[in-house]
């Protein structure tokens, strides 16, 4: 017993840590005119992967739903685009010995935006997205006795919600803005975030990467 108390101590401050790594306090990334409208989630075929702990997909769509709104609720524009979210396949790791028999958390969706006033879907495909808990997959330790089910599904939603605003920015032509446009409301941005102290670091390099691709891109179009 004497020596997992260290693992244990370790998997509950990285449980803490991945918990406090929101960013829907800070400004949103920048979508044109962009605000929430029907919000869907769907889990009537979700399948669960072995090995994990059940739950329904009333769950699911309950805490998809959240993470929608929570993430794209925060929008304020004058137009409306619909998301829609299947979620289609999803491990929640059980209890087990950390590091050892530590499975992880994974979930699977496909995502799906619409222009509401034109009633015209935007996307050709639906787009698929896998996570796990940590956004970038490199979770060590099992959560299966960090945390509940609730906080796994939680962490997996807002994970998979992150990476849909992720798809969104990819996209400017949806939202009515160029690519140059979208750089230089993302620069405008973390020029804000900087000035208040919040910038996360190396952001400055990012930004600076973007608007000259931005700008790059842009220049053939207005020939």
């Amino acid at each position: 017993m004497a020596l997992l108390r260290p693992v244990f101590a370790l998997a509950l401050i990285a449980s803490v840590a991945a918990c406090g790594q929101s960013d829907l306090a800070e400004p949103p990334m920048p979508l044109g005119e962009f605000a929430l409208g029907l919000n869907i989630a769907v889990a009537d075929n979700v399948q669960m992967v072995p090995i994990s702990r059940p739950t329904t997909p009333d769950d699911w769509e309950a805490v998809m739903i959240k993470a929608v709104d929570n993430r794209f609720g925060r929008y304020e524009g004058s137009k409306l685009y619909n998301i829609g979210i299947s979620i289609d396949a999803y491990a929640l790791a059980p209890p087990g010995i950390p590091v050892v028999a530590a499975p992880k958390s994974i979930l699977v969706v496909t995502a799906n935006i619409w222009d509401d006033a034109a009633q015209k879907k935007l996307n050709e495909e639906g787009k698929q997205i896998t996570v796990f808990e940590s956004l970038s997959g490199e979770t060590v330790i099992g959560t299966g006795i960090t945390r509940t089910k609730k906080q796994q599904m939680e962490a997996l939603a807002y994970n998979a919600v992150h990476k849909v605003e992720e798809w969104l920015l990819e996209n400017p032509q949806w939202f009515d803005m160029t690519e140059e446009e979208m750089a230089a409301a993302k620069a405008a941005r973390l020029a804000a975030m900087r000035a208040a102290g919040k910038a996360p670091a190396g952001s400055e390099v990012a930004a600076t990467a973007d608007v000259g691709e931005g700008a790059t891109r842009a220049a053939p179009s207005a020939n």
